[in-house]
């Protein structure tokens, strides 16, 4: 805990907004890794299992299956769908899309604040290695090698160092995350697309099947 604080002091006033953001960093990843843990790991299943129930002309069975999994990003964009009253196979279509894309920023969400993290870390770290050099040549003084100033010179040398390399880590480390997420949301969008045109062309049948069997 000792040598944790003495290089925490020892990275000078930028160490603190580099702690700040790594904790920040720390909860939002939890919390996205737990979104897209429960998305990945259920979703595909509940979203076949509405797509059979719906060609076997189960509509009921499909809105419930989509309601009891309506935290799931699909379910929602289907239900919006599902739940219109006679629409026709373009109203049918654009429920889709404009659902759709109101779920984007769900998806997409705590990516501007990634963004911002690992611009700014590095920026950071850089800002502590010029406050630490000013610290070092303020303190340099030929004359006096090996004397008390030298301490200064140390020290200011140190903050550099611990600085740079802690907004490094911290840019890294949310870069790392804040690029899986980013994987995983192109997949999702791939997936709604997907599944969704396999909805519509069940519906697209389904409604011509009706017309003529009215006709």
């Amino acid at each position: 805990m000792a040598t944790i604080n003495n290089f925490f002091t020892s990275g000078g006033i930028v160490m603190w907004p580099l702690l700040g953001f790594s904790l920040l960093a720390v909860a939002l990843i939890i919390e996205r890794l737990i979104f897209w843990v429960k998305v990945t790991g259920k979703q595909n299943r509940v979203i076949q299992e509405v797509l059979k129930l719906y060609r076997l002309d189960n509509v009921v069975g499909a809105i419930n299956t989509l309601q009891q999994n309506i935290d799931l990003p699909l379910a929602r964009v289907f239900l919006a769908a599902l739940e219109l009253d006679e629409p026709t196979p373009e109203e049918f279509r654009l429920a889709l899309e404009s659902e759709a894309q109101a779920e984007i920023p769900l998806l997409k969400r705590f990516q501007n604040i990634f963004d911002t993290i690992i611009g700014l870390a590095p920026l950071l770290g850089l800002l502590g290695t010029v406050l630490g050099l000013i610290v070092a040549f303020a303190s340099l003084n030929i004359g006096d090698v090996g004397g008390t100033k030298t301490v200064g010179v140390t020290s200011g040398i140190s903050e550099a160092l611990v600085s740079t390399a802690s907004g490094l880590v911290v840019a890294i480390f949310t870069l790392f995350f804040a690029n899986t997420f980013r994987g995983l949301y192109q997949r999702q969008i791939a997936r709604i697309q997907e599944y969704g045109g396999q909805l519509e062309l069940l519906y697209r049948r389904r409604y011509e099947r009706e017309r003529k069997d009215k006709s």
